[in-house]
């Protein structure tokens, strides 16, 4: 890209005065008496101003919450390093949020938008288009609450203490989430797709007093029981003497519920909360800097991190990223497909920080016609729709236009997040699929700070390609990723002193420069020493904080290009995982005949989606097969999830490391791209390198059988 490449506008929005980002920019301009001409002032201020910019936001949104809020907000001229506390004396409660709006004066009320007989959340699963939904309003969602968060009091939980959740997006999950934060717990969750191992290597780290698990589930028509995979967790928590037992939710109430008896250490959801002795809904109130979630990294290099989240970071966040950058409010309906174990689950329950009601979809979007869930999305009206990348893609190869589908007029926002998204899709959502009054919002950010650097915004243009723009209050710069330490900086390991590009629309290191409220809180079981959290952020440049994508700012439109990850998180069709999921399984099963692996993903400039490679090092006197490959495959399906099985198994003479013995995935993975790299200095063995740019040149790569493993090779 140079600085005439001004890509093809899709979109604009003809009543910019209407949305909350125009009048949150008035707003501002009254009450600081000076002027913005454009979107990129404003945010230079509020990265620049970040105490007042975050006050103003604080001010401008319905929040409930007690106490004074200070000026400043946070010390500004604290290191970024040292995570900072923002809001000091502030308490609130993230359920007491969800289930009510606030005044000016942080005093709680049911108006407007969450009155007790409106509809809050709207569930529905695959295959279930014809069948009644279950809808729940907010006054019934506040009664299950009640009842759910005093029966957790009585079995002992306590604020501080963990609750877990394995089980698919619905109104019973909801109700967990909601109950946990009420108390001022802590809150967890994954998906039921995620093998046991996979469970395990989370629950064992956070230590829950009490896990609550889907007893069954579908996907593609699948039908699973549960019980089998929730014994086996069982089984392995016995080490852990927080862990009380696991709670069972009823997946399908119309099938009855599955009897449990026989698995340990397990009761049913109505045993659960019949220990409730009150119908009161009690809010623990919490310092805004209190822990309230616990997410987890993808666990690139080792165990997942297990990512603290502060109670007021999410809250504040939450209603400046959907109500500035999405524009969502009580009128809005929203649906954002995901699983319980992605970030955007927070996001799709942040939806009703607005008083905009939530829709749960659990299965796949394709059953029980690939046009199904198309049509579900305008017999509700859905005015926010968050996908991916991979559905949109699988639309247009299908020759699946929506908009001819069924009546799309109700749709304002798609957001499309989970891995890039393509030019041409970003074409096709306009010139074929949606109706061109609809804004494609790609958003990029994630996991680790609960929220997004770049976002849309509905005062900004949709261009081809990338993101609209850099979120509010969120110090962004593209740093060199060239510049080399110091001889004194390679002595003392510290970070190294680093420095933006030289020129707006250089790619290079996505980095945060200053502090923001969403910032992890720390790592769950590092908050001793802190650092893995400093390693994992701050490790590489000195007081900033690298994300690990590489990025180019346009130097006119000012969109976000990502150009992709920069570390060893794998993400096929949106799916995120770390290689060392797939690292573990082959070393506690393939370890007498594999000596080692390296893992990565493949997306060249042709290629419309990521796929996952994996080389493995044979021991002396064994053999790569055919059939060893399929072994790891079965292995890697059964242990983790289908979704983590790699495309492609390949054999390889040797693995790259540095001096000290540590394989490096990001020179192989530029490598299968299509780059060509000069080695670094800290390699052992640069000439390693040399056998994996074949696998960047196949055009249609095989999977390689016994006979011809020594021609490879």
């Amino acid at each position: 890209m140079t600085d005439l490449d001004i890509p093809r506008k899709l979109w604009e929005n003809p009543h910019l005065e209407q949305t909350q980002m125009w009048k949150f920019k008035q707003t501002v301009e009254r009450n600081f008496n000076r002027s913005f001409p454009d979107y990129e002032s404003l945010y230079q201020w509020s990265c620049q101003k970040r105490s007042d910019f975050w006050i103003q936001a604080f001010n401008f949104f319905p929040i409930v919450y007690t106490g004074r809020i200070p000026e400043p907000c946070v010390d500004e001229s604290a290191r970024m390093d040292s995570i900072p506390k923002w809001f000091p004396g502030v308490k609130l409660n993230f359920a007491e949020n969800i289930l009510y709006t606030g005044t000016s004066s942080g005093q709680r009320t049911t108006s407007p938008g969450k009155e007790d007989n409106k509809i809050a959340i709207t569930e529905v699963r695959e295959g279930s288009f014809n069948e009644p939904i279950r809808n729940l309003t907010w006054g019934e969602l506040r009664q299950r609450v009640a009842q759910l968060s005093n029966a957790m009091r009585a079995r002992g939980v306590q604020k501080g203490d963990r609750i877990a959740l394995v089980a698919s997006t619905s109104i019973d999950t909801l109700t967990v989430f909601l109950a946990t934060t009420a108390i001022g717990a802590l809150f967890s969750s994954s998906s039921t797709d995620m093998g046991t191992k996979g469970i395990l290597d989370r629950l064992l780290q956070i230590k829950p007093k009490y896990l609550f698990m889907d007893d069954a589930a579908i996907y593609n028509g699948k039908y699973v029981d549960l019980r089998p995979k929730i014994a086996e967790v069982v089984a392995g928590m016995k080490s852990v003497s927080e862990f009380i037992g696991v709670v069972t939710q009823t997946r399908f109430p119309d099938k009855g519920p599955i009897d449990i008896s026989s698995v340990p250490s397990t009761e049913t959801w109505p045993t659960f909360v019949s220990s409730s002795t009150s119908t009161d809904l009690i809010f623990e109130q919490c310092a805004f800097s209190d822990p309230f979630i616990i997410v987890y990294s993808s666990g690139t290099t080792g165990q997942p991190k297990c990512i603290v989240h502060s109670v007021g970071g999410v809250v504040l966040n939450g209603h400046k990223e959907g109500r500035l950058h999405r524009d969502i409010d009580h009128a809005s309906t929203q649906l954002q497909y995901t699983t319980t174990g992605w970030i955007m689950y927070l996001g799709s329950v942040q939806a009703l920080l607005m008083g905009a009601r939530m829709i749960c979809y659990d299965g796949s979007p394709f059953l029980p016609k690939a046009t199904s869930f198309i049509k579900l999305l305008a017999q509700e009206k859905v005015t926010h729709l968050g996908t991916s990348p991979r559905y949109l893609q699988t639309l247009q190869t299908s020759n699946i236009a929506p908009k001819q589908v069924a009546d799309l007029s109700a749709l304002k926002v798609v957001t499309c997040t989970g891995m890039v998204l393509s030019n041409a899709l970003f074409e096709w959502f306009y010139d074929v699929g949606f109706p061109p009054s609809a804004q494609l919002d790609n958003i990029s950010g994630g996991t680790d700070l609960a929220g997004a650097w770049g976002t849309g915004n509905p005062i900004l243009p949709v261009y081809v390609g990338g993101c609209q723009c850099l979120s509010l209050g969120m110090p962004v710069a593209v740093y060199d990723s060239t510049i080399e330490p110091t001889e004194e900086e390679l002595r003392s390991g510290k970070p190294i002193k680093g420095k933006p590009v030289a020129h707006e629309g250089e790619p290079g290191d996505l980095c945060g420069t200053g502090a923001f409220p969403t910032m992890p809180l720390y790592f769950f079981g590092d908050d001793t020493d802190g650092s893995k959290y400093f390693n994992s952020y701050f490790g590489k440049y000195d007081n900033v904080w690298t994300h690990g994508d590489f990025i180019q700012i346009h130097p006119v439109t000012k969109q976000v290009i990502f150009l992709g990850r920069a570390d060893g998180v794998l993400n096929p069709s949106g799916v995120r995982f770390g290689s060392s999921e797939i690292y573990s399984v082959i070393e506690k099963h393939f370890h007498t005949s594999i000596s080692d692996t390296i893992c990565v993903g493949q997306r060249r400039p042709q290629d419309t989606d990521e796929r996952v490679l994996l080389f493995v090092l044979m021991k002396p006197g064994h053999t790569f097969t055919k059939s060893l490959t399929n072994q790891i495959k079965a292995r890697i399906g059964d242990e983790l999830s289908k979704r983590h099985v790699p495309k492609f198994v390949f054999p390889t003479p040797e693995i790259p490391t540095t001096v000290n013995g540590k394989k490096v995935e990001l020179p192989v993975k530029q490598i299968v791209c299509g780059k060509k790299i000069r080695p670094s200095g800290t390699l052992a063995n640069p000439g390693s390198l040399e056998y994996y740019y074949r696998f960047a040149e196949d055009e249609n790569l095989v999977e390689i059988g016994q006979d011809q493993v020594k021609a490879k090779l």
